[in-house]
């Protein structure tokens, strides 16, 4: 019999904010092959008999190659087994998710997208900072950090990022951009960004650990190296920044990240 894989967002960092589809999924699962960013909550979730495989990947530092897990996906699922593909964040934003669903799609093969908050969306949120705001931004963008502005979209192992056009937009929201983040924000000021825009930058989103650093354009990278910020982190750029000043809201403690999951027993099973 063949299985079905779940490529399922696990939310932004604090365990409880994965969605109920995706927990009750979880619980059923038989295989789960889990990222870098994944609460280990999270993980106590699955069955004592899920085959539980870490596939994480950091900053120079992978696990296993990209091509290896699609592999590993396709197999579990021909073999008959109900896999989570659990990642922090959407699977879809920066997550890989539709090189995985590709991977299952190309070899005929079952499966469901899960969406999860973004941390895109979150991070700012637990820092206080809304990424809209009827008065200051009606739009904004988010980019990864990984592409070098520097290079040119004619080069060949360019992704053609248009900086000068993202420098316009009223909320630039920058992941996995702290390695390049001087050059990030060169680029948006000789691009034509105020280098006095409020900017900030929020590792381990809402988390035990979140760290905000409060800046502008052309001050943050100077900041976060000062105060030793380290990724995973999220960077705002635009005017909603400056709002975390009054709408900061989250105290992170040393507590637990939340209460116990809640039991799901009567909200569904796997389709």
């Amino acid at each position: 019999m063949t299985g079905k894989a779940y490529l399922v967002g696990a939310g932004p960092g604090r365990p409880d904010l994965i969605t109920v589809r995706g927990l009750v999924l979880l619980r059923l699962a038989d295989t789960v092959l889990y990222d870098h960013l994944v609460d280990q909550a999270l993980l106590r979730e699955a069955p004592p008999s899920a085959q539980v495989i870490y596939v994480g990947k950091q900053p120079g530092r992978h696990e296993m190659p990209q091509d290896r897990i699609n592999e590993l996906l396709v197999d579990h699922v021909r073999a008959g087994r109900q896999v989570v593909r659990l990642k922090g964040g959407d699977p879809f934003v920066f997550g890989r998710g539709g090189e995985e669903a590709l991977a299952l799609a190309r070899a005929g093969l079952p499966f469901e997208v899960v969406p999860g908050v973004s941390s895109a969306i979150a991070a700012p949120a637990y820092a206080g900072v809304p990424v809209t705001h009827r008065h200051m931004a009606t739009a904004f963008a988010v980019v990864t950090g990984h592409e070098d502005p520097t290079r040119q979209p004619g080069d060949p192992a360019c992704c053609a990022t248009d900086w000068a056009a993202l420098a316009r937009i009223p909320t630039l929201v920058v992941l996995m951009g702290v390695g390049r983040l001087a050059t990030i924000c060169a680029t948006l000021i000789a691009a034509g960004r105020r280098a006095d825009t409020p900017a900030a930058a929020i590792s381990w989103g809402a988390t035990i650990h979140q760290q905000v650093v409060r800046a502008t354009l052309a001050t943050l990278p100077g900041e976060v190296e000062v105060q030793g910020l380290v990724p995973p982190a999220v960077v705002v750029i635009g005017e909603v920044a400056a709002l975390a000043d009054e709408l900061s809201w989250f105290v992170p403690s040393d507590g637990p990240d939340c209460a116990l999951l809640p039991a799901l027993n009567d909200m569904g099973t796997l389709a």
